[in-house]
């Protein structure tokens, strides 16, 4: 009986630790840690401006804002790369004023103000992001910018620098989005095969019957989303640990996703980038997960031969799927440096 009683106590202390650091943690203040540099011109800051008439939240980090800025498009449409930049940015931070946006529908800012369902347009997205880009321009002095996209941010950009190849001197895709439907064939095979080898018939099933809606959690089970995981939950468990969000922000990142994917309205192109933006003025980057089926990596090979651009590259992450900045950080930057060393 004492026995029992010590471990019923025992369990009761962790259980009222736990919801005491689960209460400091829902009230603990976001922020993003300081620079420690001696140079005058480093900035730590993440912010709130006001983007196409909405506050929209900024994270802006470097150790020198003279260097080059890179622009980062998360993808989604509303899943937001800042509650991950604690992962894998700070080698870049030395070398460029790297910039994070959580757009209208995404993330902080859709916790701050929650934008009308008619807002969410892909001509408003771009709107709003060559608003943020001179808004950066003029605070920095710079006459260009480099722009980065991952996933559906890459569907932006590929518009933007077909749209303003002024304003950027160089493009970096992770991730590129070519079009839906061919992406959709490769998905399916490649399910198919994992479905066979794993003895899963009622995904065989499922696909016989056209009935697709499982697709991106088929695509987790076998290690297209992330080589080395099933499930989102280290994508999560790394948005709980950003000190930019708060423990609230982080939860409701689902909901802004959500939100944005029932909403978004695709009001600028006809038909899909692989059929109507080969084009590129500025030298362009494919960054690429060897295992990704999200994006198909032999799809994007396929798009990459050809695009025309004055200096292309195929840059290929053999241990990541989808997300090699945050499946492979250290190559990642290394090859982001590499690529972008005559733009400093």
């Amino acid at each position: 009986m004492k026995v029992l009683k010590k471990i019923l106590k025992i369990i009761l202390s962790a259980i009222l630790i736990l919801l005491l650091l689960t209460i400091v943690w829902w009230f603990w203040p976001e922020r993003t840690p300081k620079i420690r540099s001696d140079n005058t011109t480093s900035i730590a800051s993440l912010e709130y401006i006001t983007i196409g008439g909405l506050e929209q939240s900024v994270l802006i980090r470097s150790h020198n804002t003279e260097n080059p800025i890179l622009l980062f498009l998360h993808g989604g449409p509303g899943m937001p790369m800042m509650y991950m930049a604690h992962e894998f940015q700070r080698p870049l931070e030395t070398d460029f004023t790297v910039v994070q946006w959580d757009r209208r529908g995404a993330g902080k800012t859709y916790s701050r103000n929650k934008p009308s369902a008619e807002s969410m347009n892909i001509r408003q997205l771009i709107d709003d992001a060559y608003e943020l880009i001179d808004t950066l321009k003029r605070r920095y002095g710079q006459k260009k910018i480099i722009l980065v996209g991952h996933s559906f941010g890459t569907y932006l950009g590929s518009i933007m620098i077909n749209e303003r190849p002024d304003l950027f001197s160089a493009y970096i895709s992770i991730g590129q989005v070519v079009d839906d439907s061919k992406s959709l064939v490769f998905q399916e095979e490649f399910i198919r095969e994992q479905a066979i080898i794993n003895n899963r018939n009622e995904i065989l099933d499922a696909l016989d019957a056209q009935n697709n809606t499982n697709i991106e959690n088929w695509l987790f089970e076998f290690g297209g989303e992330l080589k080395h995981s099933t499930s989102f939950f280290p994508l999560i468990w790394s948005g709980l640990q950003a000190p930019e969000y708060t423990l609230q922000e982080a939860i409701e990142l689902a909901k802004g996703s959500s939100f944005s994917s029932a909403h978004m309205k695709y009001n600028v192109l006809t038909k899909s980038i692989y059929h109507e933006l080969t084009d590129y003025e500025v030298p362009v980057y494919f960054f690429v997960g060897q295992s990704d089926y999200t994006t198909p990596y032999q799809l994007i090979t396929e798009y990459y031969e050809m695009v025309t651009a004055p200096k292309k590259e195929l840059v290929i992450f053999k241990n990541s799927a989808h997300f090699p900045f945050f499946e492979e950080p250290d190559q990642f930057c290394l090859d982001i440096k590499r690529v972008l060393s005559n733009y400093n």
